[in-house]
């Protein structure tokens, strides 16, 4: 259907499936104004087979999408250059989608856009964060985004077709060889490199193996038979049989860049390379996971924030740094993050352990701490918290509950410490 669609208007961004943007001001010139692109495009998509397809043409993605739901009887509805923030002003606040800061503003009486808008922006963005003021420009219809035109990778992929098929890895990796210098090389006619593939292995049997790798820079032609060799061998060594024969492999480039932007400086990049090309010699002769590097998760301990990736896996991890995570620890964190929690003590003026109850109150303030390991109790400077967190609590195995504390003890030195039921512990150390 994109294709359809980039025959009579080309640079189509795909927003989301079934949504997609396009800049309007070529089309516009091209068929004489907006309206008579908008009605053109409206009956190409009709013989593509979308009979129900809606246009908002607008100053921006956000707004223009918004006047696409809005758009009534009609299927188009134009947005006048410069109305963006006085469409935009009576809408609801929830179709910015993040419902936390939806319902924090209506609970403050600012339900529609325009009364959003109409805060300072710079008191927006100290009360609600970077989230909060990029929300506050969408909302006043300063949307800064543009349309990135999509890239179609389906002519650059490279297919491999195996009969009789294959029923080992050397084999198949032997005969893809010369493919993966076709998939290269085909992008290199076109003044692009890859940094993310996709390998699609295809057995007798009709099962699809599919997985995407990516690259700290970019591929080689040895790279690619790597990582579609790492994909066939699995947890097997390189001469074990697999466990059905291969009829087809398919690689697609998931990432590309202009190859200008990876070209070497004036005086090369000895060290980087050669760090490079030891370390993807290792993962060659051992395996993808043989070589790993830190990168950050996300998550609310410290401790499930420290990954290890596969290295070129780049920012790969089951868990993303940049969604939000309520009850993670705020500004900087600690210099010494403890793989496993360690056991302390923390006191009350009586002597007794300091506890928690289901109200959150301290049957009395901390007094005395006992570092990891020293036994001793000594007197507390400073204290604040706790701080709870709360996760999967719907799950009872997997749920977890504990409250959060900073500490600064006589000597000076911050804590950062965790009681979780009665047991007090120590996550982290301010050095």
């Amino acid at each position: 259907m994109l294709d359809g669609i980039e025959e009579i208007m080309p640079g189509v961004q795909v927003l989301r499936p079934g949504t997609a943007a396009i800049r309007m001001q070529g089309p516009a010139r091209y068929y004489g104004s907006e309206e008579a692109a908008a009605e053109e495009l409206l009956r190409c998509l009709e013989q593509l087979g979308v009979a129900d397809a809606r246009i908002g043409v607008a100053d921006g993605p956000f707004a223009a999408e918004q006047a696409a739901r809005r758009s009534g009887a009609a299927p188009v509805r134009i947005v006048p250059q410069g109305g963006s923030p006085a469409f935009l002003a009576p809408l609801s606040v929830a179709i910015l989608d993040l419902p936390e800061l939806a319902v924090l503003l209506k609970r403050l009486g600012l339900p529609t856009l325009g009364a959003f808008a109409a805060l300072p922006e710079l008191e927006v963005r100290n009360r609600f964060g970077a989230e909060g003021a990029v929300a506050h420009r969408l909302a006043a219809g300063l949307d800064g985004r543009r349309v990135v035109p999509r890239i179609p990778p389906d002519e650059l992929d490279v297919v491999v077709e195996f009969e009789p098929p294959l029923d080992r890895i050397d084999q198949v990796t032997f005969a893809f060889r010369s493919a993966a210098d076709r998939f290269l090389d085909r992008l290199g006619t076109l003044g692009l490199v890859c940094t993310a593939i996709r390998v699609e292995v295809t057995t007798e049997l009709g099962e699809l193996s599919e997985r995407s790798w990516l690259h700290p820079r970019s591929f080689t032609a040895a790279e690619v038979v790597d990582r579609a060799r790492w994909q066939l061998q699995g947890t097997g060594g390189i001469d074990s049989g697999l466990g059905s024969p291969l009829t087809r492999v398919r690689v697609l480039p998931e990432s590309v860049d202009a190859a200008a932007g990876h070209e070497e400086g004036l005086w090369g990049a000895a060290p980087d390379e050669r760090i490079h090309h030891g370390l993807s010699r290792v993962q060659s002769m051992l395996g993808h996971e043989a070589v790993l590097t830190a990168t950050i998760g996300g998550g609310r301990l410290l401790a499930d924030r420290q990954v290890l990736v596969p290295w070129g896996d780049r920012g790969a991890v089951e868990r993303p740094a940049d969604r939000p995570w309520p009850g993670s620890l705020p500004g900087l964190p600690p210099a010494t993050v403890f793989p496993e929690r360690r056991p302390c003590a923390v006191l009350a003026p009586d002597g007794g352990p300091v506890r928690l109850d289901d109200r959150g109150t301290l049957s009395g303030p901390p007094a005395r701490f006992a570092a990891p390991g020293t036994g001793q109790a000594r007197p507390v400077r400073a204290w604040t918290g706790p701080w709870p967190v709360e996760e999967r609590w719907w799950d009872a195995e997997q749920s977890r509950a504990l409250s959060r504390f900073q500490l600064v003890d006589e000597d000076g030195e911050a804590w950062l410490l965790v009681l979780e039921g009665e047991t007090w512990s120590v996550e982290a150390r301010y050095d």
